[in-house]
């Protein structure tokens, strides 16, 4: 019985909630340390240095740290000196022209000027402007320049200092979602080396929309891997994490093809499957096998190594390619043709570089 309109609304609905989830415990860690940096931003402008309210402290904290490692020292520096340009200039101009409609454009125009002159980027323009705008708006209090300026250094020193303050989970997180690729590589190795010996044609298909839908793996671990990269940029506690970092960024492309050979292979399947066209029953075993060297593979990557240890096993596999029987039918051959493609891209996964991983294959059977 197909499910109705109020059954697929539901089930959006629950994916939707448990993305949203995931995504808020992803960022929790940057949450708390935006929250921890803004109470002792204020803490320090307010119980320290005296200042009767001083709001541009936690501001300048928040909005510099943000949620993201992306660029995350520049972003520090950017916002800092963008808020304390605008506060700083604002505050002086009020103190002569007053606050209004036409003073407000001559203080942003100024304050914008004044931050592309310091040769900033578009964020320090930004805070140059908004800030200003705050300050001879909202705020307009002539005798509290220094004091509002003093509040957006301490802001932004704190945010620098929580900046470098990092965890190592997002340094592990590019090789666990490494290791999801690869094990929904295997996955679907195994399935399809099920159909080809029973040729279901439902669950051929079922299985090619399960393989179609597999893209957002790949662009979680392209984010995963950038993210890593900005937090090693960010912090100089984990600099000496960089290599291994960036080792592992190079694998990005090799998985990518894999599981697009993965999906063409899966793609032939079905469509040998549909017309009812034998595919070789050991080609059926070498994709079986391939699934467990997978496997392997992605063992050997969640436990946050190199998957050295799978290479004997992908190299045999590799070997088995160049003895099974050829056959007249072209999507068996295809299926053929991109076991061999995946064998390739697994073994650089294992410190092979491409010319070894291409080599390290026989010749196509003829």
């Amino acid at each position: 019985m197909e499910p109705g309109p109020l059954d697929r609304m539901w089930s959006r609905s629950r994916g939707s909630a448990r993305s949203r989830v995931a995504r808020l415990k992803s960022k929790r860690w940057q949450i708390i340390q935006c929250a921890l940096a803004a109470g002792v931003a204020w803490l320090i402008a307010s119980d320290l240095l005296g200042h009767q309210t001083p709001f541009f402290a936690p501001v300048a904290a928040v909005v510099s740290l943000g949620t993201s490692y992306g660029q995350r020292l520049r972003r520090v520096l950017e916002v800092t000196i963008g808020v304390a340009v605008g506060v700083l200039l604002a505050d002086l101009l009020v103190q002569q022209i007053g606050s209004g409609w036409w003073q407000l454009t001559i203080i942003v125009g100024l304050a914008m000027s004044l931050a592309f002159l310091l040769d900033g980027g578009q964020l320090l323009v930004t805070q140059a402007a908004v800030q200003s705008i705050v300050v001879s708006t909202l705020l307009p209090d002539p005798g509290a320049g220094l004091t509002r300026w003093t509040d957006a250094l301490v802001g932004g020193g704190v945010a620098l200092l929580a900046a470098t303050a990092v965890p190592a989970a997002p340094l592990r997180r590019p090789r666990e979602q490494a290791a999801v690729v690869v094990r929904k590589i295997a996955q679907l190795l195994r399935a399809a080396g099920e159909v080809m010996v029973d040729g279901e044609v439902d669950r051929a298909m079922a299985l090619l929309a399960d393989a179609r839908s597999t893209d957002y793996l790949i662009r979680e671990l392209q984010d995963a891997a950038d993210e890593g990269l900005s937090v090693v940029a960010s912090s100089p506690f984990r600099v000496r994490h960089k290599g291994n970092l960036r080792r592992m960024v190079e694998l990005v492309d090799p998985l990518d093809r894999a599981l697009r050979s993965t999906r063409v292979l899966v793609r032939q399947t079905a469509v040998a499957a549909y017309h009812r066209r034998a595919v070789p029953g050991s080609y059926s075993l070498l994709a079986l096998d391939l699934a467990d060297a997978a496997d392997q593979v992605a063992d050997e990557l969640a436990s946050d190594q190199m998957a050295v240890g799978a290479r004997t096993t992908l190299l045999a596999v590799g070997q088995a390619t160049g003895t099974v029987e050829r056959t007249d039918e072209l999507a068996a051959e295809v299926v053929l043709a991109q076991l061999r493609s995946v064998v390739v891209d697994l073994l650089l996964l294992t410190g092979l570089d491409q010319m070894e991983s291409t080599d390290a294959l026989p010749p196509p059977p003829r």
